[in-house]
């Protein structure tokens, strides 16, 4: 009987010292994860695809971001969080607690970047703002990227930094954007695909820059082309002589923008609608959505010239009598700016 009492009494001891041992381990753990960590300055650490809790703690104490990576993984154990880092690139400020730092991981608060693709631009010119970003890396697709192609807009990313997946990227919203805008498109229209779409809506991307004016030039065009007139759209000609690169000419020893000579619109090329019936070749810009939107569903107007009116603007007309007005008009304007730049020399 004294032999159970005692047998009693020493599980008990020993339950109670393994308890004791139990919640100081807890303790010591909270203590360890929860101290300031060795980072002296904040410091950019990235969490890659395919890493696991352990390989990450090893690299933040290779780094000296943390003291001890074992803390980590036995905080990331007890506290359930071991799949669920996030991939991505994180700041992490100076003296970080490993609690706090696998709460950032966690969180997916990653560092983000951006990168602006303006609407009009021409795909040799997106490329080229694609290579030149500082954030993206790798090379550049080894393949041709098509005219229009390209949706513009600005597109945040943080882990995926590869220039190639970017240009997927845009070539992947265009097709779902294209796909969604085709479904619902107006009917009677005088484009028959999705590709004729895009070209048009180039057009009227490169002729306005203007909000309020897009759909105006949208239902014009339409309307020409569904009278068998000729589009006679400046930007076309621009694309057919320099493939959308701004045109230049030597003033006093400097390279200065200038307009199409008469020699230019003059000359047949497959883009120039002075000379060719229907649509161009290919388009002539990579247009925004707005563009796509107003020529598959362009509104109901009688409209079939416009000019510059000379403040950023066009004058729209329904007759060649009006629109030659408006054309006497700007010329006038322009006599007027030519006299007073020279009055200011």
């Amino acid at each position: 009987m004294r032999f159970i009492k005692a047998l009693f009494a020493f599980g008990f001891v020993f339950v109670g010292l393994a308890a004791v041992a139990i919640v100081a381990s807890w303790l010591w753990l909270q203590n360890e994860i929860s101290k300031p960590g060795p980072l002296a300055e904040s410091a950019v650490f990235e969490v890659r695809s395919g890493d696991s809790v352990s390989a990450v703690a090893q690299r933040l104490e290779n780094d000296g971001i943390i003291g001890k990576a074992d803390v980590m993984k036995l905080h990331a154990r007890f506290s359930d969080q071991q799949a669920a880092i996030k991939v991505g690139e994180y700041a992490i400020p100076p003296s970080s607690s490993v609690a706090s730092i696998l709460d950032l991981f966690v969180s997916g608060d990653v560092i983000t970047y951006r990168i602006t693709v303006p609407e009009g631009l021409t795909t040799a010119q997106i490329l080229r703002i694609v290579e030149n970003h500082a954030e993206l890396e790798g090379d550049m697709p080894d393949r041709e990227i098509g005219e229009g192609t390209l949706l513009p807009d600005t597109y945040i990313f943080s882990a995926e930094r590869s220039r190639t997946a970017m240009i997927e990227r845009m070539e992947e919203a265009q097709d779902e954007l294209v796909e969604a805008l085709w479904a619902e498109r107006a009917d009677d229209l005088p484009v028959s695909t999705p590709e004729e779409a895009i070209i048009l809506a180039s057009v009227v991307e490169k002729e306005t820059g203007s909000a309020e004016e897009r759909p105006l030039v949208a239902g014009l065009f339409t309307n020409r082309l569904r009278r068998g007139m000729r589009l006679e759209s400046d930007p076309t000609v621009i694309y057919g002589v320099s493939k959308g690169e701004p045109l230049y000419r030597m003033l006093n020893g400097k390279q200065v923008r200038r307009t199409l000579y008469r020699s230019e619109l003059d000359r047949v090329t497959e883009w120039n609608t002075y000379e060719i019936d229907g649509l161009p070749k290919t388009p002539i810009c990579n247009p925004g959505r707005d563009a796509i939107a107003a020529v598959l569903d362009p509104p109901e107007t009688d409209y079939i010239f416009f000019v510059a009116d000379g403040t950023g603007g066009h004058a729209f007309a329904e007759t060649l009598r009006e629109h030659n007005r408006n054309v006497a008009a700007y010329r006038q304007y322009e006599r007027e700016e030519i006299a007073r730049e020279r009055s200011q020399d």
